[in-house]
């Protein structure tokens, strides 16, 4: 997903594996980027080029009618199944493949609105009814539509446009009778229906829709960092030789407090498990649903009624403005290159993006940089070009005129100190170029110049210039080349930069069934992004710090109280709670260039021999924990058993296939098989493993969710019980996993009407989240509801009598 296809990927290692050593070392060498991306540039053959293509016709990326209709019929056997959901996403499908002003949009747009009015998502229907005109909805459906129209306007309550919208129907019903007798009776009673509801609404007070906005309380800064947009005053950046740059508290911190708030310079859509064409036609185009079909892709809003780029098939946005914005800033550059940026991967993706929203900054100073590094190696760009313009290229601005470059104390930072969200503070984070492998850099370096061939041979005008027409000009067309050469360098640069630097916008996803009736949730990777601010904090295996995100937004809140002078910190991946020291280290090692002494890998190291910790395995004589290597010994006082370490990983991993094999079936409803495999799991698990593994929680809870389905709420809580104390033990009692849990506890409680306990529980809940979300949180909104609901449900206390 992040790196280039494994065909790709093969490819190229096995064309670097054949090139004689000499060139290997002068690539491996290499001192300067330029030098590396010129040197791998040049071993470019046609071939590879050929290649390349041939991976990336693969992915369907373009209009096709006949995908249009298939989706639309797909869609239609889901919409009569009543599975409105499913029907939704393939409309979706279905308009991402259709030509505007065409019948196929028009009947997607249509059908799409029908689905989103039994889901409820009245709003959203309205919008595709419009859209559906607009493209030219056949005359003869139009009553349809129309009804439709006017059923959503009243169930909005806006009686007097429904009230138009039946008088725009009859009349049309009058002027052109295009209806069998059979539809008109249907309609006409529909419509008498319809009438009713309008009538009644009529003698009811107006109600306005909400706003579509929506106001995040407690989501702004409460004083905004004057050196550092986006950031807290109580914090402060600081340089150091050895650990770079950093954020430290200037005040004590509450947990909770907000420390930044930041949209993501750059961001990209992970595109999800998106599938190559497939040979059989039965099988061509795909009907799953992927983040790319559920999400703006550009500010990452959730949307079942996504609109499609008029180019491509692949992109599509959350409204007409997101996609507008998004072709003005980067994607009328990209829509072409949609199947061979999905081949190159989401990191090659985000460089280039990077490169594409530079133009619109004032970074001459920072391409200067860039153009004298490759005028050393003899390398001239045109004279009468200002370097500044070979990213702003046609956007009329001189660059600032100084024979000097201003040094500043801190990278990224602008003369005065200040560090700023743009272009400046993303090409000043470390590609780490001397860490990474030869082999990596000549795989990303190759990939780039493929990427720069396809822009050159494209042609396209608006690689180099301002995407504002208003101010292109018919003589400004650029003449690749050097140019071009120092874009490869600086996405080179960018892709490089993103092993370290580049940040997983996560969000939450409901999992499990349909039907179930408490959460169950995991946390998904929706897009890559590059955060300046974000970037300044260094890691910790047990960090002070918890991030969330809201689309493109980053919030980082304190997680513990923080002392004045205290590091900020956070978790890049490895934590303490999940992995052991050793583990931790190599993948920090391996990833981000350094050996992790933080004070929990410090203390692991200390005392390597402190017990056998809580993913123990214990015995099955004395329930007494095991102690030892390979060979694990009782240490119950009078035991004397002992067994293989490698015996017990084996009976581990067989259990955890049969835990598997019983949340498929809880998946698909098989409730009773569900419960009756993980009570044997259970019995199983008590025997050989600690009663904190992880594995006896991960039991705990799914039997918690079997029992729900069933609504049996007291043996569900029993089991959900047992799997927060697993949880709080791994995770700590204030972790946001605890939160999670704490959130689904609360509901078995409401829905099993044990008042005090979910009250109790509830409050718990709210407490934890709000540390780590803000009072914004859907969790907490739903939690606040349920207090609110459980409180009207309470007896009102009879005072004493007179």
């Amino acid at each position: 997903m992040d790196l280039p296809v494994d065909e790709w990927k093969s490819y190229v290692l096995q064309k670097w594996s054949l090139l004689p050593k000499s060139i290997q070392v002068t690539i491996s060498t290499a001192e300067t980027l330029n030098d590396l991306f010129l040197h791998s540039s040049a071993l470019l053959q046609p071939e590879d080029e050929m290649f390349l293509k041939r991976l990336s016709g693969g992915y369907v990326v373009g209009k096709d009618p006949d995908a249009s209709l298939f989706y639309r019929e797909k869609g239609n056997k889901k919409f009569q199944a009543k599975d409105y959901m499913g029907a939704a996403v393939l409309y979706s499908k279905g308009v991402s493949h259709s030509g505007p002003n065409s019948t196929d949009i028009s009947l997607c747009y249509a059908n799409r609105s029908a689905a989103l009015f039994h889901l409820g998502q009245y709003e959203t229907c309205l919008k595709d009814i419009v859209r559906a005109q607009m493209h030219g909805y056949p005359e003869r459906l139009q009553p349809k539509l129309l009804l439709r129209k006017a059923e959503c306007l009243v169930t909005l309550g806006r009686p007097q446009e429904a009230s138009q919208t039946i008088i725009d129907l009859e009349s049309s019903f009058a002027a052109k009778p295009t209806l069998s007798a059979s539809q008109f009776q249907i309609l006409q009673r529909t419509l008498c229906r319809v009438k009713v509801k309008v009538q009644e609404k009529k003698n009811l007070p107006e109600i306005f829709p909400e706003a579509l906005t929506k106001t995040f309380e407690g989501m702004d800064l409460r004083e905004e960092n004057e050196q550092i947009p986006g950031a807290s005053s109580s914090v402060t950046l600081h340089i150091d030789p050895l650990k770079g740059r950093f954020l430290v508290a200037t005040k004590d911190i509450l947990p909770g407090e907000l420390l930044v708030k930041e949209d993501a310079f750059v961001s990209v859509l992970n595109p999800g498990e998106v599938p190559l064409r497939p040979h059989s036609l039965e099988s061509k185009w795909e009907i799953q649903a992927t983040s790319g079909d559920l999400h703006c892709h550009r500010c990452l809003r959730h949307t079942l009624a996504p609109v499609p780029c008029e180019g491509c098939s692949y992109a599509k946005y959350c409204s007409q403005e997101c996609m507008q914005q998004a072709w003005d800033r980067y994607h009328s550059v990209e829509c072409s290159l949609g199947a061979l940026l999905l081949t190159l991967g989401v990191f090659c993706h985000v460089a280039l993006r990077s490169t594409l929203l530079a133009r619109f900054e004032d970074v001459g100073k920072v391409i200067k940089k860039l153009c004298g590094e490759m005028s050393n190696q003899g390398i001239c760009l045109p004279e009468s070009k200002n370097p500044a313009q070979i990213l702003k290229y046609g956007q009329g601005g001189e660059g600032e005129k100084t024979d000097k470059a201003v040094e500043t104390p801190i990278p990224g930072c602008d003369i005065n100190g200040k560090y700023e969200r743009n272009y400046n503070a993303i090409f000043h984070l470390l590609p780490h170029t001397e860490n990474h492998s030869p082999e990596y850099k000549f795989l990303c370096a190759v990939s780039v110049s493929a990427l720069c061939r396809q822009l050159e041979a494209a042609g396209l005008q608006a690689f180099t210039t301002d995407l504002k027409p208003t101010k292109l000009k018919a003589a400004e067309t650029p003449v690749l080349g050097a140019e071009l050469n120092v874009w490869g360098v600086a996405m080179l640069r960018h892709m490089l930069q993103l092993q370290c630097n580049a940040q997983a916008i996560t969000t939450i996803q409901q999992t499990g069934s349909k039907e179930s009736l408490i959460a169950d949730t995991r946390r998904v990777r929706l897009a890559t992004a590059l955060f300046p601010v974000v970037s300044l904090l260094n890691h910790s295996c047990s960090p002070n710090t918890s991030v969330s995100f809201i689309g493109t937004i980053a919030t980082i809140r304190a997680s513990q109280l923080i002392r004045s002078g205290q590091e900020i910190l956070h978790c890049y991946g490895p934590h303490e709670s999940r992995m052991g020291v050793a583990e931790r280290r190599q993948k920090l090692r391996s990833q981000y260039f350094f050996d992790c002494d933080c004070p929990p890998c410090e203390r692991e190291k200390q005392r390597p021999s402190a017990g056998p910790g809580r993913e123990a395995f214990r015995c099955h004589r004395c329930r007494a924990l095991l102690q030892g290597d390979d060979v694990l010994s009782c240490s119950g006082p009078a035991c004397t058993e002992s067994v293989g370490r490698d015996l017990l990983v084996s009976r581990l991993q067989d259990l955890q296939q049969q835990v598997g094999a019983a949340q498929k079936h809880l998946r698909n409803g098989r409730l009773e098989l569900a419960i009756q495999l993980l009570l044997g799991c259970q019995s199983d698990a008590e025997s050989f493993l600690s009663a904190e593994h992880s594995v006896v929680g991960e039991i705990e809870d799914a039997l918690a969710q079997a029992y729900a389905a069933l609504g049996d709420w007291e043996k569900s809580a029993t089991h959900l019980q047992k799997s927060l104390q697993v949880v709080e033990v791994h995770h700590g009692p204030s972790s946001v996993e605890m939160g999670h849990e704490l959130f689904k506890l609360a509901q078995v409680f409401f829905n099993g009407c044990a008042i005090p306990e979910a009250l109790n529980t509830i409050q718990k809940a709210e407490k934890v989240l709000l540390v780590h979300y803000g009072p914004w949180n859907d969790e907490i909104r739903e939690l606040q509801k349920m207090k609110s609901c459980l409180l009207d449900l309470l007896p009102i206390p009879v005072g004493p009598k007179e």
